[in-house]
């Protein structure tokens, strides 16, 4: 992953930078416990003033750049080194950022030497003991783990976050691909009728067949009224009103177009995704039985077994064979989602069988 993704996700948390320099208090601890003069601690004060802007920088900086404030961080914490010996807060806070910024193996190459400049100092300054380099090295070291931690951590958030919006993509694809299929099953017919009864008047009209042009505009308008209800009922399947809402209006439609209807069963509750998916199968399905079937009567069934819920539209048509259109496809892929399928059986009379699997 790339540190200007691992920088964005930082930046993000900007309004935990000013926690982070509580960890200054350590600076303070030497005002205390020695009898320091007024300008030394004037001094040391002053030294806050541009660490906390190169704190800032580095917090804000890129892999690429973030040695600059890096070094300066341990240029005043080096300066401030005889004026203050708190001066170790101000390392550590270097360390957390070679932690954070570089791979393990430079860390470690960066650490050591940083290390070897604590022990410089103390040389250099006289210090009577190690105390102040061995509690210093492993101030940093300690420090510079959490740097490494807290590079992990927005690492695994920025990872999450992408796999997220990964997610949001795929399932928006997979929205446009569902309704690109429902609106190919529901008005591809439709639509291919309305193109060849219109074309169908115009030659009858050229022709001066009045009488058959007005039965083909007839025709006509009656699918697309249809075609508007179909619409109607999708749109409705989309908002989910309800598996049952939906039945009654088709089992209303069916007998609008003069067949006699029985409804059986109870009708089963189904998850939002589920049932919008059932509903514009049934949709298909009872478009069928009304512009193939020929049929007089249709019946919707619904059922519980131990595999789970049975869904039927029989009809008495007697179709001699099942052409698999992209509507028959169009309901099996939607169905495959959800791990149910469409049989048919065309032995006594036309059934089709929606199997849904227990949820």
């Amino acid at each position: 992953m790339s540190q200007d993704s691992i920088n964005s996700t930082c930046k993000s948390e900007d309004k935990f930078a000013w926690v982070y320099l509580i960890n200054l208090v350590f600076y303070f601890i030497p005002y205390f416990i020695i009898d320091m003069p007024v300008w030394q601690i004037g001094l040391s004060l002053a030294a806050l003033v541009p660490f906390i802007y190169c704190y800032f920088w580095a917090y804000r900086s890129t892999s690429s750049r973030a040695h600059l404030p890096i070094l300066a961080m341990i240029a005043i914490a080096i300066i401030a080194t005889p004026i203050n010996t708190g001066s170790l807060s101000l390392f550590t806070f270097a360390g957390f950022f070679i932690g954070f910024f570089y791979p393990l193996r430079k860390a470690m190459l960066c650490i050591l030497a940083l290390i070897t400049t604590l022990f410089l100092l103390n040389q250099g300054l006289n210090f009577d003991h190690y105390y102040w380099v061995i509690y210093g090295a492993a101030l940093v070291i300690g420090v510079s783990l959490f740097g490494v931690v807290e590079r992990t951590r927005i690492e695994n958030k920025h990872k999450q976050q992408k796999s997220q919006q990964e997610i949001r993509q795929l399932a928006t694809m997979l929205e446009r691909e569902r309704i690109a299929r429902d609106l190919h099953d529901i008005m591809g017919h439709s639509l291919s009728s309305i193109s060849l009864k219109a074309e169908l008047a115009e030659k009858l009209l050229a022709k001066n067949n009045i009488e058959q042009a007005q039965l083909q505009l007839s025709e006509l308008n009656s699918i697309a009224r249809d075609s508007l209800s179909q619409i109607r009922q999708t749109v409705s399947g989309y908002k989910h009103k309800g598996l049952t809402a939906s039945v009654t209006n088709l089992c209303q439609t069916l007998r609008d177009k003069g067949l006699n209807v029985e409804l059986d069963g109870d009708i089963p509750t189904l998850n939002n995704d589920l049932e919008t998916q059932v509903i514009l199968s049934l949709t298909e399905l009872c478009n069928n039985v009304i512009r193939h079937s020929q049929a007089q009567e249709c019946r919707l069934s619904f059922s519980q077994n131990e595999h789970g819920t049975i869904v039927q539209v029989t009809d008495n048509g007697q179709p001699k064979s099942i052409e698999q259109g992209n509507g028959l496809k169009g309901i099996q892929e939607r169905l495959q989602q959800f791990k149910g399928s469409l049989t048919w059986d065309l032995n006594q009379h036309c059934q089709f069988t929606i199997t849904l699997p227990q949820q």
